[in-house]
């Protein structure tokens, strides 16, 4: 060590053990509240926070029963409703926000695909998607068999295969009948939208109409069309799939008949579908180390900085998840992040809504053509996660 320096330390010691410890433990009060100071300043620079919703953005196009591409619609809004119920119980003094409720559902089952670039991908997937979805779930579904066989009563003699029942709940009331599909294209500068108008020209004049494409002008990420979306479902139950294809869809019927042996007595509930199980098989050995290494080390990061409930969960990030419609107004209102790390922050606002989740092993397979950079990518979740972590912990963001 330079005599100098050394000769600075010397000092400093020295009028150290010179000053009362009063005045070291207020130095040192003091040194630790600056530090909360500036890292809550850091958090809160560069926490996200989502861009305001374009005007264009909350309509939707579909096809006509005569082929022709409609004029821009409005979307429904599930969230003006809750708001005005919301608020009138504040008037009332109850801040509870128990028993709000949310507008009765239109069709029983409600598919989000958030989709950017997909011209090559997303017609694959909407077939098997779109084919499972009226099988199981539209007009003539209460004939169709299951599994190419006939099909089977469950436990619950009312409940069907694919999660509907077929005569209405436990309550008495029938539960909706129908679905949609919502593809998000998410700043899309192929021909995502056009690709999906077409799909549905493909599929007949029965169906035409109930696909709804909605374009928005700037990407936002994959979180962020996912969450555009679900404002505007009008499903009972809705479903965010991605549009690769990855997931095997018709696994549906197993995350459906799961969420409701879950749902809390408002209705609420989700699924997550899980591909936890596939760990050791053929599709992750045949990965690179590399890839494997990332996966476990993010798996250990979501143990240490999320709550319990979520850490518990062994697959955050499969992009195959179910929401109860009454779990919706509960998660979506409140969501912040729109890149990779949004399913954790979806999950940690369940988890902190005391919403029942349950984690359900579906089919998957890997899928050329993905945009996830493995390393950058996984690098900027973690980066997501401890970001969102501390926005959440500090009050920077909050359930307000």
């Amino acid at each position: 060590m330079p005599p100098a320096l050394a000769e600075l330390v010397k000092i400093s010691i020295d009028g150290i053990k010179g000053t009362s410890p009063y005045i070291l433990t207020g130095y040192a009060l003091l040194s630790l509240y600056v530090l909360i100071q500036i890292f809550y300043i850091f958090v809160y620079v560069v926490a996200p926070t989502p861009r305001e919703v374009l005007r264009s953005e909350t309509s939707y196009k579909h096809i006509e029963d005569n082929g022709s591409i409609s004029y821009a619609k409005p979307l429904p809004y599930w969230k003006n409703i809750f708001d005005q119920r919301k608020k009138s119980m504040r008037e009332k003094g109850d801040v509870t926000d128990c028993n709000i409720g949310i507008e009765d559902a239109e069709v029983f089952m409600s598919l989000v695909v958030p989709a950017f670039n997909e011209e090559n991908r997303l017609g694959i997937m909407l077939r098997e998607a779109v084919g499972y979805l009226q099988k199981e779930y539209g007009p003539s579904a209460s004939e169709a068999p299951a599994n190419g066989s006939v099909r089977r009563r469950q436990k619950n003699a009312g409940e069907q295969s694919n999660g509907h029942a077929r005569s209405g709940n436990a309550g008495g009331k029938a539960e909706p009948t129908g679905w949609e599909v919502l593809i998000i294209s998410d700043g899309s500068k192929d021909k995502t939208v056009d690709t999906a108008l077409e799909f549905a020209r493909s599929i007949g004049t029965e169906s035409t109409g109930l696909i709804r494409v909605v374009s928005l002008v700037e990407n936002r990420g994959k979180g962020g069309a996912v969450t555009h979306g679900m404002r505007h479902v009008r499903g009972k139950y809705a479903i965010f799939a991605d549009a690769d294809g990855a997931s095997r869809f018709e696994d549906l019927g197993k995350l459906v008949r799961e969420v409701k042996k879950i749902e809390d007595q408002d209705g609420r509930g989700v699924a997550v579908g899980s591909r936890a199980h596939l760990v050791g098989s053929e599709e992750v050995v045949k990965r690179s180390f590399l890839r494997n290494l990332l996966m476990h080390s993010f798996h250990l990061l979501l143990w240490v900085l999320t709550p319990p409930a979520t850490a518990a969960i062994r697959d955050t990030q499969c992009g195959f998840k179910l929401f109860s419609r009454s779990a919706l107004p509960y998660i979506i209102p409140y969501m912040h992040s729109e890149s990779w790390i949004f399913d954790v922050e979806m999950l940690m606002l369940a988890e902190a809504a005391a919403i029942p989740v349950a984690e359900v092993p579906i089919g998957w397979h890997e899928v050329q053509g993905s945009k996830l950079n493995v390393l950058w990518d996984s690098l900027g979740m973690a980066w997501g996660l401890f970001i969102l972590r501390a926005a959440w912990a500090t009050g920077i963001y909050r359930r307000t």
